[in-house]
């Protein structure tokens, strides 16, 4: 159930979950943040992300994470011939991981919410990366918020209603939302179209079928 009053600034990457979380709560977000930590796909994410805010009338900032890019180990921050190819499970999507980003983007993002006076931080991870992504599990988002909330004087809280959910549940949320997915980006190689044969286009592929979506999304192989 959402609130009328505007108390949230939402960590926005521009894919699928994350826009699906924006247009659902959207009269609660007063703010979206993107940051650009020198990804594969970041520019296409955030374009998503920018066009979907303008949509809704929600204020977008991005913000500079491009040490990230620099200093840290990840396929995603390598180059499209760096993300491996198939199924979206531990053995082969395990190089996508990007060492805390999550902690990270929280932290600084609480810093902005506290400044701008907003009690409430969201975030779109989900059941799906549970296994692979250390920060998306349930413990760690529950822990991330008791520090956020000790640590700000608005004891600004972590909401993340998102997290039991798979992406297929996510996609049926935007289905009555009548969301155009084909708007949002998730291919990790980052290229102009979405290649169709990495992990997230894979996982893509199947949330929509599995949600019942005519998926417009256009593909390399297609």
């Amino acid at each position: 159930m959402t609130s009328s009053k505007k108390d949230a600034l939402m960590v926005l990457s521009g894919g699928m979950d994350s826009v699906t979380m924006l247009h659902e709560y959207a009269s609660r977000i007063e703010l979206a943040v993107s940051f650009d930590y020198g990804s594969n796909h970041n520019a296409r994410e955030i374009e998503c992300a920018r066009r979907h805010c303008d949509e809704l009338g929600i204020e977008f900032l991005v913000i500079d994470l491009s040490f990230i890019g620099k200093y840290f180990h990840s396929s995603l921050l390598e180059g499209a011939e760096a993300v491996p190819e198939g199924e979206y499970d531990f053995d082969n999507m395990k190089s996508t991981v990007v060492p805390f980003r999550n902690g990270i983007m929280l932290a600084a993002a609480a810093g902005l919410a506290e400044s701008h006076g907003l009690t409430t931080l969201m975030i779109a991870n989900h059941a799906g990366d549970h296994a692979l992504y250390p920060d998306c599990r349930e413990s760690f988002i529950k822990a991330m918020s008791k520090a956020i909330e000790e640590g700000t004087y608005d004891g600004i809280n972590v909401f993340a209603p998102y997290t039991l959910l798979t992406k297929a549940q996510i996609a049926m949320r935007g289905k009555t939302l009548d969301l155009d997915y084909s708007t949002t980006y998730s291919c990790y190689k980052g290229g102009e179209i979405h290649c169709g044969r990495c992990g997230t286009c894979l996982e893509r592929r199947q949330a929509l079928a599995e949600a019942g979506i005519e998926d417009r999304t256009v593909y390399e192989e297609d």
